[in-house]
């Protein structure tokens, strides 16, 4: 019963359709940009293109050239500064281990970091996205301001709060609707 609890929970929670229509929303928002950039760009074209144009080769070979001796100086001179014979005189298997444990922390950190603000997004999503959706039905009053970005923290309590007041009244309306159809048929 309780897998079948949790199926209809999941089922029953909008936030994922929220968080759809959201990216949608942000979608669209972003594509009514791309006309401007368009112009603009166009606008640029051919000033960019006359200096690209203009540009003599051999002074772009001459930066070329120059940045590849700093970088082999830079890599000559670190190499220099790591004492190899430091390393295979003073094996120390412990700092070793404590630096290796020390990385896949920073890593662990790394990725819960990565997953709040993955979350942290979803829930934004959703919240516009259930804006979006009021907007789309043509409803007014706080899901309209929730596009907005006004009231970010009531706006995302809210589909939390739902789905755990949506399953209850579901379980009770399947009971008594089977009861009724059974009860239809014998009487026909």
């Amino acid at each position: 019963m309780t897998i079948t609890d949790d199926i209809v929970k999941s089922l029953r929670n909008p936030t994922p359709l929220y968080a759809v229509a959201g990216t949608a929303d942000l979608a669209a928002e972003k594509l009514r940009e791309v006309p401007a950039l368009l112009e603009k760009l166009k606008e640029q074209a051919p000033e960019r293109f006359e200096k690209i144009k203009s540009t003599d080769p051999k002074a772009v070979q001459g930066k070329v050239t120059a940045g590849a001796k700093d970088a082999q100086a830079k890599l000559t001179e670190t190499y220099r500064e790591i004492d190899l014979k430091a390393f295979k005189e003073m094996p120390d298997f412990k700092k070793l281990g404590e630096s290796v444990q020390d990385l896949a922390l920073q890593g662990v950190g790394r990725a819960t970091g990565y997953a709040v603000k993955a979350r942290e997004t979803y829930d934004e999503l959703a919240v516009r996205g259930k804006g979006a959706v009021a907007s789309w039905r043509g409803e007014s009053g706080e899901n309209g301001s929730a596009k907005n970005g006004a009231g970010k923290g009531k706006a995302a309590e809210i589909p939390a709060a739902e789905p755990k007041a949506k399953p209850a009244a579901a379980r009770k309306a399947p009971a008594r609707k089977p009861a009724a159809k059974k009860a239809d048929k014998p009487a026909e």
